[in-house]
């Protein structure tokens, strides 16, 4: 049961890694279909889905964060987002291997993001969290900062594709 001061958060998996984005963020979850392509965008935009008769930018979360890119399997997703950015609301698709859970955690739980001794950028991270595994190990989940994981010039080349 979530408590009062408990925030929840939709956790997605890219290969072995767990992270997590504010439930708050997420509008909806869609099964995977090809972006309409977009051309001269960077490498990570993948181009416009049809989010309810809007074109909506998507992104390959993988490339964005420098992991290598991988085909779409069944479980892939496209998590729909409304993203503070500056002075805005953007609203963008990001590509995930798998959606997990929502799941609620508390602000004790949430670790600042750590400096060193991760393979993507710690300026996207908001949080680490300490999770069990199933085999009995420990792994972490990474929150998202969600308007710093988008820079400025990301946030330009979305509104122009959208």
């Amino acid at each position: 049961m979530a408590g009062p001061a408990d925030r929840q958060f939709v956790t997605l998996g890219l290969g072995a890694e767990v992270f997590a984005v504010s439930v708050s963020h997420v509008r909806e979850i869609l099964d995977y279909q090809p972006p309409f392509a977009i051309p001269e965008g960077p490498d990570y935009l993948m181009g416009l889905t049809d989010v309810r008769g809007r074109g909506t930018p998507t992104l390959d979360l993988r490339l964005k964060l420098g992991l290598p890119r991988v085909e779409p399997t069944g479980a892939t997703r496209i998590l729909v987002l409304d993203v503070p950015v500056d002075d805005r609301v953007l609203s963008l698709g990001l590509v995930a291997d798998r959606v997990i859970e929502v799941v609620a955690f508390s602000e004790s739980q949430i670790e600042g993001a750590p400096d060193i001794g991760v393979p993507w950028r710690s300026d996207y991270i908001q949080g680490v969290v300490r999770r069990e595994t199933g085999s009995g190990g420990s792994g972490f989940v990474v929150i998202f900062d969600l308007g710093r994981l988008l820079t400025s010039q990301d946030a330009a080349a979305l509104s122009q594709a959208a």
